[in-house]
């Protein structure tokens, strides 16, 4: 599909989203991104569980939250990875981080399906710590132990429940394929994901 690989041609450079400094450059993203919004394949992608249900990558967002990490000095943004559990109507983010040590901030949340696209989504959980005293080899394997522990041993990481009081944010699925997901969210930030 063109629509495709003119925005997978257009994000490539930009590191995530992290070197897209030009105004112009940024335009022309997020005017290929509702190109490829406006032929998505999946009318109801909350109802295609195979399809959204995994682990996927961040390939390009506009969010400046995420894309704020890179900015603490000696910590360089590695993989981010979100994974979909619809059956048990959880999300599961994880960023690497690249230092010396090697990090990772992972961040919980459940959601509820508000229309066929969008999800109000609710913060429950965060962690911080090393990549070696967390045990980290993978999403999965990660998010595995995450689900077997209600709470890390403090000497592992930082563990905590984020507090119920904050307003749920949304995220809206635009684009669903077998390997691309596209999603907007409530700050009017845009995600684009492949399939890990």
């Amino acid at each position: 599909m063109l629509e495709k690989t003119d925005l997978l041609d257009a994000i490539a450079p930009t590191n995530r989203g992290l070197l897209a400094d030009d105004p112009e450059q940024k335009a022309d993203i997020l005017k290929k991104v509702a190109r490829l919004e406006a032929s998505n394949p999946t009318s109801n992608p909350l109802s295609a569980i195979d399809l959204l249900n995994g682990n996927w990558q961040l390939l390009y967002t506009t969010s400046t939250e995420l894309l704020g990490i890179d900015r603490f000095p000696l910590l360089a943004l590695g993989n981010i990875y979100q994974w979909v559990q619809i059956e048990q109507m959880r999300i599961y983010n994880l960023a690497e981080i690249r230092s010396v040590l090697g990090g990772l901030v992972s961040v919980t949340a459940t959601f509820e399906p508000v229309s066929e696209k969008r999800v109000n989504v609710c913060f429950d959980r965060a962690i911080f710590g090393l990549q070696s005293t967390l045990g980290y080899q993978s999403p999965s394997q990660f998010i595995e132990a995450m689900q077997q522990t209600d709470k890390f041993n403090f000497f592992k990481g930082i563990d905590f429940t984020v507090s119920s009081n904050r307003e749920p944010g949304w995220l809206e699925v635009t684009y669903l394929d077998q390997t691309m997901r596209i999603g907007r969210g409530n700050q009017g930030s845009v995600f684009v994901l492949r399939k890990a």
